[in-house]
């Protein structure tokens, strides 16, 4: 395995150095998390995330006041409309990869959504309010949550790319992003005050969605918004995903204390983890992305979670927790050696498609 992936620049010998457990756990992650022939029919309820029908469909739907179209950040409803509307916006550039929009690499971002709202993640887990809590205010995204916040720069700094973009057009109102009750200096509220605060991010979004918007200049007919290449599209989409959790990542180390120790671990190994899958431009469309949430913890983790015998968790589950955090602990271990070795074998389309290659042919036995 290591040989084949090794360089093939003469004198490339960077890969025997890879620490034995690094690999291991970097395999196990990519077999558990790849992946599988997908058998969702796409038109299921189930495989949406929750209250996905009830959500606004384009920006015109959400309320408007001042002349501003306003949105709510902190509730589940607006923030999956939010999604709703990128998804709709760009449906037309992702025709040719799947039928009814399921080729939209887009998906990713409101199904690990979705996944977080049902697992409980986005709840008040300081035990101050009752926001997100089914007996208080479910549709409530709480400011205290290390996820919800952590979520905040992959649904509002996208979509607000995306307006910068013109992936709306010309919209007749400006956008007002409601700030939360507590913590407000930690978040941007609009196309200027986020461009001004935190311009890469910003740019990092708005060159993806630029790029799916040159295509209808370069498209033959109003039918074919195709002419982008798949790969280029997924290695902006991950550059601006990282990004955002790169920025976000020391900015809510406070809100970690809320958590239980493994659901704190899990949280943090999780986010580092994506560097990895984000360098093989992982496909996050919208069967992908159904057949791997399976293997993610469907409920959050407690204090009495000791990996890897969780027993109401499945094998491939466990594996995911434990393969995540020595993937974690490993890069740290080699100042980040790990990561920047994987990187290089994935630096190149070649690499990239043999190493998904590799993964589908080790996900079809699920076997190492």
């Amino acid at each position: 395995l290591i040989k084949a992936l090794q360089p093939q620049a003469p004198g490339s010998q960077t890969f025997t150095m890879w620490p034995y457990f690094g690999i291991q756990a970097l395999l196990v992650v990519a077999v558990t998390l790849s992946p599988v022939t997908a058998e969702n029919d796409i038109t299921g309820e189930e495989v949406y995330p929750p209250l996905w029908d009830i959500a606004p469909e384009n920006l015109l739907d959400f309320p408007v006041k001042d002349n501003k179209i306003v949105i709510s950040a902190w509730s589940y409803h607006d923030r999956l409309g939010v999604y709703k509307s990128l998804l709709n916006a760009s449906a037309k550039y992702f025709d040719a990869f799947g039928p009814q929009n399921s080729g939209n690499i887009l998906w990713g971002l409101p199904l690990q959504h979705g996944w977080q709202f049902h697992t409980g993640r986005l709840a008040d887990h300081s035990g101050g309010t009752s926001c997100g809590y089914k007996n208080g205010e479910l549709l409530c995204q709480s400011v205290r949550s290390w996820w919800s916040c952590m979520n905040y720069y992959l649904a509002i700094i996208p979509f607000l790319g995306a307006v910068e973009a013109g992936l709306f057009g010309q919209l007749p109102y400006e956008i007002e992003i409601l700030p939360p009750e507590e913590q407000k200096d930690d978040f941007c509220y609009s196309v200027k005050d986020c461009w001004s605060r935190m311009p890469k991010l910003m740019d990092d979004w708005k060159a993806f969605f630029e790029y799916l918007l040159s295509t209808e200049h370069k498209a033959v007919s109003s039918a074919s918004f195709s002419s982008f290449k798949l790969d280029d599209a997924l290695g902006l989409m991950w550059k601006a995903h990282t990004s955002s959790i790169a920025y976000a990542l020391p900015k809510f180390q406070d809100r970690l204390k809320y958590l239980s120790d493994p659901e704190a671990n899990f949280g943090v190994d999780w986010a580092n983890g994506v560097d990895f899958i984000a360098a093989t431009h992982f496909s996050t469309d919208f069967l992908t992305t159904n057949s791997f949430q399976v293997f993610l913890p469907q409920r959050m983790l407690v204090e009495e979670d000791v990996l890897p015998f969780i027993s109401d968790f499945s094998p491939q589950q466990n594996n995911v927790l434990v393969s995540l955090r020595a993937l974690h602990e490993g890069n740290k271990l080699t100042g980040g050696l790990l990561l920047k070795l994987w990187q290089q074998a994935m630096s190149t389309e070649a690499g990239r498609k043999l190493g998904r290659k590799l993964i589908e042919s080790l996900a079809s036995s699920q076997k190492l």
